[in-house]
């Protein structure tokens, strides 16, 4: 089997990684919302149960990252393996989570992680179907606001990400999903602020990794993220800058795109700075006119307007 077809087999890499990134609260490792039943590692075709095994890793660490070495064996050589891990929510609804070579496992997502009073029973008795819920009923997490780059800057990108989860269900999570670096030579991670039966929650994904809609509510409708939030980077709320832009346009003489979300992603820690040309808007609407962009934006809770032509710099802060 080729990479790229394991790959699209493949589900999440999920990273709820608690007390690890500046401003997430520590999650105790007991405090997990399922239990796990049954473990496998490999391919469809050839896998092996590491349920026992997952257990002891688990007693010795919270994390740790997959490969061959973690269970010592290698069921399909020259192939791309995904852990499996079959689960129950609290609800009693079934769940599949994968976990491609090279992701890091976290155990916070288990409930009893490191007192290993699970793998018990149930569960497929084979590789099992798809990643996400066995009912297919969407995810118990309405998604409130998804925030891309580092603790010290980043970016909203809750437009951009609805609309690539009304295109696809999963996707690999880099800087040319939003088509922005926020923070160049730093390790960024899409984090998703969200809300549960149990209250809110924050979900992080690291580049590279596969960003799977599952466990939101309503991924791919696009019916969320639309209420007032105003938590930052550590999804607190409180009374915290927000610049938000409202509507943009760059064109000419009646022909003009609309480049608001493009100018949103751009917005890093309540901080826009660009340089007005076709780059920035992702075409040209008016070939060999002089153009400009118009702009209304949300700054502190007032509004305002600014035109900038062609070639000078947006700068608002």
């Amino acid at each position: 089997m080729k990479r790229s077809d394991v790959l699209a087999l493949l589900g999440l890499g999920l990273l709820t990684l608690g007390g690890r990134a500046a401003g997430a609260r520590p999650r105790h490792d007991d405090e997990g919302e399922y239990r796990i039943q049954r473990a496998v590692y490999g391919t469809p075709q050839r896998f092996v149960d590491v349920t026992d095994r997952l257990r002891e890793l688990a007693r010795q660490d919270l994390r740790f990252r997959l490969g061959n070495d973690t269970f010592g064996v290698d069921p399909a050589r020259g192939e791309v393996k995904a852990l499996r891990i079959q689960a129950v929510g609290r609800s009693g609804r079934s769940r599949t989570f994968e976990y491609v070579e090279g992701s890091v496992v976290d155990g916070a997502l288990f409930e009893g992680w490191r007192g290993g009073g699970w793998g018990q029973g149930g569960g497929e008795g084979g590789w099992g179907e798809r990643p996400g819920y066995d009912d297919g009923r969407d995810g118990e997490y309405l998604i409130v606001r998804a925030l891309y780059g580092t603790a010290q800057r980043h970016a909203d990108v809750t437009e951009r990400l609805r609309q690539l989860a009304q295109r696809d269900e999963r996707f690999r999570l880099s800087n040319r999903t939003f088509g922005i670096d926020p923070h160049e030579g730093q390790v960024k991670v899409l984090r998703i602020h969200a809300r549960g039966p149990r209250g809110p929650r924050t979900f992080e994904y690291v580049e590279g990794s596969l960003v799977d809609g599952a466990q939101f509510s309503g991924w791919g409708g696009g019916g969320w993220g639309q209420d007032d939030w105003d938590g930052g980077w550590g999804g607190t709320t409180g009374p915290q800058r927000r610049l938000q832009i409202l509507r943009a346009e760059y064109g000419a003489r009646g022909r003009w795109m609309d480049v608001t979300d493009r100018l949103q992603a751009r917005v890093a820690t309540d901080r826009l700075n660009v340089r007005v040309n076709n780059e920035m808007a992702g075409g040209d609407p008016a070939p060999n006119e002089p153009k400009v962009l118009r702009v209304r934006y949300r700054l502190n809770g007032r509004e305002d307007e600014r035109t900038v032509p062609e070639g000078q710099r947006l700068q608002l802060r």
